[in-house]
């Protein structure tokens, strides 16, 4: 019976959209630069969201930049859990 090689997981990692880790990277991130960041509020308030992601793209850190660009990409990155209006 062949054996089926062990997925690589960086490359699992990079395929799937990032998670909670992403947020979470995000907040220290920020917070190494004097910013604190409310995780729940990074995830349900599109316009906190965008104001956080605008601040980190204008930051002199690679890293955050890219973290910031990585949660852009993310849904739940200021997803409203607001009803559809009529």
């Amino acid at each position: 019976m062949p054996v089926e090689p062990m997925p690589d997981p960086i490359t699992k990692a990079s395929d799937s959209p990032p998670g909670l880790l992403a947020f979470v990277d995000f907040k220290w991130l920020m917070a190494g630069e004097g910013h604190r960041i409310d995780l729940d509020r990074l995830q349900q308030e599109p316009v906190y969201a965008r104001a956080c992601l605008a601040l980190a793209a204008g930051s002199a850190s690679a890293t955050l930049r890219q973290a910031a660009q990585r949660l852009a990409l993310t849904p739940n990155a200021g997803a409203s859990n607001r009803q559809a209006r009529p």
